[in-house]
């Protein structure tokens, strides 16, 4: 029974990442956590639950969640994945793990007749297709289609309602099918639409350009995890306790944030685009993106990302404000970053990766990844000092000024006059700042599923992974909210004009 071990302590780089076998624990009731000290979570291979990133470090929404949980009660964590529900299940049954987290719609829980843990999101159901077919707008136009579900989604239950109205309506449940294969095997044609929930879905838009959302069905989906109808009540309350201070303190949101908060701002034409684009030009400025890379310690792949993001790789272009070149510099950051020509590729984009990383520099050091490097794109489009500003309005709006999930709310209030008070910079274009950086992302997700990360241990120096960091901590998800006035207060930084 593969184990991943977790320790208490461990953040980033230094989180246990070998695999154990634990086979003489199999089928030995584990004592509580309260007890052992250990939190032992089942879970299956998820984007939105469990899964190991493109850093190598365990990545999932639920993932964060519980390692927070964790390190709230000083415990250790192990997760012990399996590829199927009944599985899991039974391994709570047997006492052999403290709970289960799979993104369970509660309705499955209980029809399992176990506890429901406190609900951490709600989801959509969607009925999905192929945008080349003709889309259908309800339950009605699926009859006599081949329609297609996943085993323990807890959809069926949604589909038998419908059909009593439409006895014609037929489907096929799959089992051992992950989301991504359920939306690969439409794309292929097998099937005419999928039922998947939006949690699913989403983090997969960019990946499937030709699939999109039809209609909803049912109500939303509400996610929990699974306890045993034996676990204490002292366990039950602590995490009941745990979410609901989560929720108050922004931890919930800063994590949705990392996971799900710019995966819709693409259509598209635009992820087709990159798709398009990136066999013609990546070849001819790799090795220019990876010396960036090697200069600074950003992933190539996210200065890439600008790259598309600020010209769609053209070293020629040029907007009508006067920023040129393949990284859209102006003149007074060109020269600040020592480039002499805007318009040669490898110029701009050293200057570019420069730029980012003087920009995330100039934070307080307490911001945590990946907050930091979302932070630094925006003030790449907009600069620090607008920047600054939008740090300013959201802690006077009550939220933390370190956090990206706070800060993008602030942002659109740049353009507008109702904190005029605390902006020291004036006017700017917020809006454009929070699509820049929100676009960048998408971008980033993408160029990592189609190139592969540059290993600096070939390049003789130590990497920094600052888009995709190793699992947030609790000490990371919900740190202080100082005040942001004056530097000493605030760790702010005065740079140059040329920002």
């Amino acid at each position: 029974m593969p184990t991943q071990q977790i320790t208490t302590g461990s953040i980033g780089r230094s989180t246990i990442l070998g695999i154990t076998l634990a086979l003489a624990a199999c089928g030995q009731p584990v004592p509580s956590p309260e007890t052992s000290g250990e939190l032992r979570v089942g879970t299956r291979n998820n984007p939105a639950t469990y899964y190991i990133g493109h850093n190598g470090e365990p990545a999932g929404y639920e993932h964060d969640l519980l390692r927070a949980f964790s390190q709230s009660q000083k415990w250790s964590l192990s997760w012990v994945e399996k590829p199927h529900l009944k599985a899991l299940f039974e391994m709570l049954d047997s006492h052999q793990i403290h709970l289960v987290a799979a993104t369970l719609p509660r309705a499955v829980v209980k029809d399992r007749h176990l506890i429901a843990g406190p609900v951490l999101f709600e989801t959509p159901v969607h009925i999905v297709f192929r945008r080349a077919d003709k889309a259908p707008r309800s339950m009605a136009a699926l009859t006599g289609k081949r329609l297609a579900l996943i085993t323990g989604s807890g959809h069926t239950a949604i589909l038998m309602r419908e059909k009593r109205k439409h006895p014609e309506l037929a489907w096929e449940t799959l089992e051992h099918v992950w989301p991504e294969e359920l939306l690969t095997q439409l794309q292929a044609g097998k099937y005419d639409a999928v039922i998947i929930n939006g949690m699913d879905f989403d983090p997969f838009r960019s990946a499937y350009p030709e699939l999109a959302v039809a209609f909803d069905i049912g109500d939303t989906q509400q996610i929990v995890w699974a306890l045993s109808a034996q676990s204490s009540p002292a366990f039950r309350n602590a995490l009941a306790r745990f979410v609901e201070q989560a929720r108050r303190d922004g931890t919930l949101k800063r994590i949705h944030e990392r996971y799900f908060g710019h995966v819709r701002r693409l259509g598209s034409s635009d992820i087709l685009g990159i798709l398009q684009r990136h066999p013609q030009r990546i070849p001819e400025l790799r090795e220019h993106f990876q010396e960036a890379q090697t200069l600074t310690g950003i992933d190539w792949r996210l200065l890439a990302a600008i790259g598309y993001q600020e010209s769609q790789w053209n070293a020629y272009a040029t907007s009508p404000t006067g920023v040129r070149g393949l990284m859209m510099l102006t003149t007074q950051t060109a020269d600040r970053m020592r480039v002499a020509d805007r318009l040669d590729a490898r110029q701009s984009i050293l200057g570019g990766a420069r730029y980012l990383a003087l920009l995330k520099d100039s934070l307080p050091v307490r911001i945590p990844e990946p907050d930091r490097t979302w932070l630094a794109l925006a003030g790449y489009n907009q600069g620090h000092g607008h920047l600054e500003d939008a740090r300013r309005i959201a802690q006077t709006r009550g939220g933390n000024p370190d956090s990206w999930a706070d800060v993008k709310e602030a942002l659109p209030y740049l353009s507008r006059g109702t904190y005029a008070s605390v902006m020291k910079y004036g006017y700017a274009r917020g809006v454009e700042a929070l699509h820049f950086a929100e676009n960048v992302r998408n971008y980033y997700d993408i160029l990592q599923r189609l190139e592969p990360r540059l290993d600096p241990m070939n390049l003789g120096h130590d990497e920094e992974a600052p888009a995709a960091p190793g699992p947030m901590t609790q000490a990371a998800v919900s740190r202080s909210r100082p005040p942001i006035q004056g530097r000493n207060a605030s760790g702010m930084v005065t740079l140059p004009s040329a920002f």
